[in-house]
């Protein structure tokens, strides 16, 4: 009789002990716990260097900022520095000059050679190449090719080539008037090749069916590109859009080595402007108030882009 009773006891513990009566909760958080552990590392590091600069740059935009000293606390001081500043309008207006050329030129250009190059039956890898070529090129080495390219006299490589047809010397750089769209004709030949080789990848992804069932409809190239590539392309193009305005709007490298701001203020922008008030002011509280400035209108323009675009991207 003992035996018998014993065995429902032993039944039940060993039931009790198996794994299909752990709590599900703690089935799914064991693992959850080891992930977050072996990411920790990474993810401190992460904040630190990512998450660090931006909550440092938020404390130094309401401080006068003293590197050998106790930095004051100014509240909106710097805020109300760089707004009122008289050369602000002008970089506000050069940054959004070089966005808009820079998207109506540079935007379709990449997006074109990818259509292009996909529609290459051979060779198509070589093209790709090319396409990416001008990307290698160090930047700082690309803008003094391009200078020499720019020379203003009719020895100049570009108005050597326009005399040949009777027009110039233009004065490229050098004129108010043509230095912005100069300076966007380099960072459009300098930066597409990436853009061409994201668009190259998503085009490939499409399935053949579409494009098969497209040219047995009697669909020629361009109806193949509008109703098959660029409706299956959308989420990646409004992506790439967004990208490339928020890239634009920080610019300063080709700029600040092209022109360092002139010809009379044309090309400066307000990176420059931010460059101004850190290294030759020596004001950092106005450079990250500006910063901040900046940051905050990129982030409202990105929410107010997804929202807008949501439902055109998924559509």
């Amino acid at each position: 009789m003992t035996d018998l009773d014993e065995r429902p006891r032993t039944a039940a513990r060993t039931a009790a002990a198996s794994p299909s009566r752990i709590p599900r909760r703690r089935r799914s958080w064991r693992p959850g716990l080891t992930a977050l552990l072996i990411a920790a590392p990474a993810i401190l590091v992460y904040a630190y260097f990512s998450w660090g600069p931006i909550l440092s740059s938020l404390v130094m935009s309401v401080q006068r900022v003293v590197l050998t000293g106790q930095s004051d606390f100014v509240g909106w001081d710097n805020f109300a520095y760089v707004l009122s500043d008289p050369g602000l309008p002008q970089a506000t207006a050069n940054t959004v000059l070089y966005t808009v050329l820079a998207i109506v030129f540079g935007f379709p250009v990449p997006l074109a050679l990818a259509v292009f190059i996909s529609e290459m039956r051979s060779r198509a890898w070589y093209f790709s190449a090319l396409a990416y070529l001008p990307v290698m090129v160090p930047p700082v080495v690309a803008i003094l090719l391009w200078k020499f390219f720019y020379a203003p006299d009719a020895d100049g490589l570009f108005n050597t080539v326009l005399g040949w047809v009777g027009i110039g010397p233009l004065p490229w750089l050098n004129s108010p008037a043509s230095a912005m769209p100069s300076i966007v004709l380099e960072t459009t030949w300098a930066g597409a090749g990436t853009a061409v080789i994201i668009y190259i990848a998503a085009l490939t992804s499409i399935p053949g069916e579409l494009y098969e069932a497209a040219e047995l409809d009697g669909a020629g190239i361009w109806r193949r590109v509008w109703h098959v590539a660029l409706p299956q392309m959308r989420g990646i193009i409004g992506t790439m859009l967004l990208l490339q305005i928020i890239g634009t709007m920080q610019v300063f490298t080709e700029p600040f080595l092209f022109t360092g701001g002139g010809p009379q203020g044309a090309t400066k922008t307000l990176l420059m402007t931010i460059y101004d008030y850190a290294f030759t002011r020596v004001d950092y509280g106005a450079a990250t108030a500006l910063s901040v400035l900046l940051a905050l209108v990129l982030g409202l323009f990105s929410l107010a882009y997804f929202r807008l675009t949501r439902s055109w991207s998924r559509s």
